[in-house]
């Protein structure tokens, strides 16, 4: 445990905290759902007998998004999240963390060797759920996955907007949120960042989004943005 000063709910993100360390030292935190266990090494801190962890924007690009300011999080306590690309957990651990033991976050995870991390971080959260499957094929899921509040897509692969907008179509509520981390390079590197940007929101727009907000990841990930988008069904 690390000592803190004090440590509050962020004004703007609900379930999401704020903890200053000795020295005037900031970090963003959420309420450890698996008390005693770390995902990727954060710091773990005791404050009132409830154990937080740092969520590291360096590591989580849903954490760095926060920190430049996105205009909102709409992911809220018995939430259920379907969350493609889900990698080892990292961000999801966070994710289920701020939906608690009343959501769900299906996490959508396509390579063997990564999934068997995730799975080990599933083992102490009961509200993830680990699914091996291409994020490009939702239809080999549909029988594991509920109607979500929300989609989190985080896939290194062309088309993501594509990819999440055809998960939108059969697993998102109507008025269901999106938040898409795009990532430029995966998508055409002989573009400008910026271009891929524009491109990939277009996409989410002729399927049915509107744009909320949009917010640049850099310092924390070069070339690449977070977009926070609505769901219309149609």
């Amino acid at each position: 445990m690390s000592e803190i000063l004090s440590l509050e709910e962020h004004p703007t993100y609900k379930n999401v905290y704020v903890v200053e360390l000795e020295g005037g030292e900031a970090r963003l935190a959420t309420r450890n759902l698996a008390p005693g266990r770390r995902v990727y090494g954060e710091r773990l801190f005791s404050w009132g007998g409830v154990e937080y962890r740092e969520w590291n924007a360096y590591r989580s690009k849903l954490a760095a998004a926060l920190l430049k300011g996105i205009k909102e999080l709409p992911i809220r306590a018995g939430h259920k999240i379907l969350y493609l690309g889900a990698g080892s957990g990292t961000t999801p651990s966070h994710v289920s963390d701020i939906v608690g033991s009343s959501g769900v976050v299906y996490s959508v995870e396509f390579a063997p060797r990564v999934m068997r991390d995730l799975i080990l971080v599933a083992e102490s959260r009961s509200n993830l759920i680990p699914i091996l499957a291409d994020a490009r094929q939702p239809l080999k899921y549909r029988f594991i996955v509920d109607l979500v509040d929300g989609i989190y897509a985080d896939v290194a692969q062309p088309e993501q907007a594509k990819i999440a907008s055809d998960n939108a179509e059969i697993f998102l509520k109507d008025q269901g949120y999106l938040l898409m981390a795009v990532k430029a390079r995966s998508i055409d590197v002989t573009l400008e960042p910026t271009e891929v940007y524009r491109r990939e929101i277009e996409v989410l727009k002729e399927r049915g989004f509107e744009i909320i907000d949009v917010v640049h990841l850099e310092p924390f990930d070069k070339d690449h943005a977070m977009v926070y988008a609505i769901y219309r069904r149609k």
